[in-house]
């Protein structure tokens, strides 16, 4: 894929701490239940359903992936345009499908005869906005991530008022110790209605339903499997969190409730072992700010 490893120019702040007006607040089902409002946290505007979609020229084909993203604060981003954070599997499953590789030679597409692109779909199930991709940033493929640029599609703020502007979350660089009560946003085609995991759902874009789920960091692992621990020499490649996540759910944050800082990125589940059975699985935060420059860096590369 193009530009896979490749390093932005600019660098992610550092907000392990984000102050009052940066922070994630959470509602409770309560609050939500009497005031009607589909927002039950302030980072509902920053999120987005990542759209794959592939058709052929005679319109009898198609194939078509889904997943979750959230707009992250990157330093001289141009006006009318947005920085995400998503997975990168599911672009991967278009680009490997068999429509796409279908009679031709090679990966390639020859001009007119397939129809492709990606939308970052955004807002509400009544009112959703469709920001179309305009390229894929960099890509990180040991950890499932992508960057990307999404063209945005003005909207009317409350007061009336146009706006192009997509609200970003804050993003803690270091790993948050396993026991450390976090949410991580959710997202299902139709919501349970029986048991424990029924409350709580809003509708969402696409006819989808989301939910910011309670749950835990369980612990680290290295590239090889490893336990591995935060505070050490270990390399934290992925993290394991409670409770699994549903289908949909990949590239969504996951957030600590006690900074309201994102200190993760849902990718799906993992079997562990028979004992432990399913875990949640996914990245650090850490490894985004990998797709940008170190703070104070320059490399001679771009001086010149």
């Amino acid at each position: 894929m193009k530009h896979a490893g490749r390093v932005m120019d600019s660098s992610l702040p550092y907000e392990s701490r984000p102050n009052a007006q940066r922070r994630v607040h959470f509602a409770d089902i309560a609050d939500h239940a009497e005031t009607g409002s589909a927002d039950v946290s302030t980072a509902d505007g920053a999120l987005a359903m990542i759209v794959h979609a592939v058709q052929d020229g005679s319109g009898k084909a198609h194939k078509l992936t889904y997943n979750s993203g959230f707009a992250v604060h990157a330093p001289g981003t141009p006006e009318g345009e947005a920085v995400l954070v998503t997975c990168a599997h599911t672009l991967e499953e278009i680009r490997h499908d068999p429509l796409l590789r279908a009679g031709l030679p090679s990966p390639a597409v020859r001009p007119g005869e397939l129809i492709s692109g990606s939308f970052a779909i955004a807002g509400s199930q009544s009112a959703p906005l469709f920001h179309p991709v305009a390229s894929v940033l960099s890509a990180m493929h040991r950890g499932d991530l992508l960057l990307l640029s999404a063209s945005l599609t003005p909207s009317r703020t409350g007061q009336g008022a146009q706006t192009n502007a997509l609200p970003s979350l804050p993003v803690n660089p270091y790993p948050v110790q396993p026991g450390t009560p976090i949410r991580a946003h959710f997202v299902v085609d139709q919501p349970p209605t029986t048991g424990r995991d029924s409350d709580g759902w809003t509708p969402w874009v696409g006819g989808t339903w989301r939910k910011w789920v309670k749950g835990t960091i369980i612990g680290y692992r290295d590239f090889a499997g490893r336990e591995a621990k935060p505070g050490t020499y270990d390399s934290l490649a992925h993290l394991h969190f409670d409770p699994p996540p549903t289908p949909g759910s990949s590239g969504g944050p996951i957030i600590d409730e006690e900074s309201g800082a994102v200190v993760g990125v849902v990718l799906g589940t993992q079997l562990v072992n028979q004992l432990q059975g399913v875990r949640g699985w996914g990245v650090p935060a850490e490894m985004i700010f990998e797709m940008f420059s170190l703070p104070g860096l320059k490399l001679k590369s771009r001086e010149q």
